[in-house]
């Protein structure tokens, strides 16, 4: 069986309920997803994201009073290399006192920060790779 060039690849997505979608995906975009080129899927009820290195994400309408900010459980995790050049796109959102990204003690260098529904993003890659 052959498998078209444009096919996804194995993996898994996260599919982030929203209350305000216009706005969590602009603050994606900030991240450096945009819409896949083919995206046809309503746009007011699902965006389908694609990011650097291959990272999706999928957005969706949330049920009326069920995402909450400030007590959102969801969190998502942003690998990518190059973690201090996206601490300085985004240095105003992140949620930790420096406002920069650090060596964790379970080995990763990360930064945090909350999207417009209050969901966790963390963003890092391990500290063993990046040095320092």
């Amino acid at each position: 069986m052959t498998t078209p060039r444009d096919a996804p690849r194995p993996g898994l997505t996260a599919i982030v309920p929203c209350n305000d979608l216009d706005r969590s995906e602009a603050f994606y975009r900030r991240l450096g997803f945009a819409r896949d080129a083919g995206d046809d899927y309503p746009r007011s009820e699902y965006r389908m994201l694609t990011g650097p290195h291959g990272a999706t994400v999928h957005l969706t309408d949330a049920v009326e009073g069920w995402v909450v900010p400030g007590r959102n459980p969801f969190g998502l995790y942003f690998y990518v290399p190059d973690v201090d050049g996206l601490a300085a796109r985004m240095r105003d959102d992140i949620v930790e006192a420096e406002r920069a990204p650090e060596h964790k003690e379970w080995g990763m260098y990360e930064f945090s920060l909350s999207d417009p529904d209050g969901v966790l993003v963390r963003v890092g890659w391990p500290s063993r790779l990046v040095g320092g």
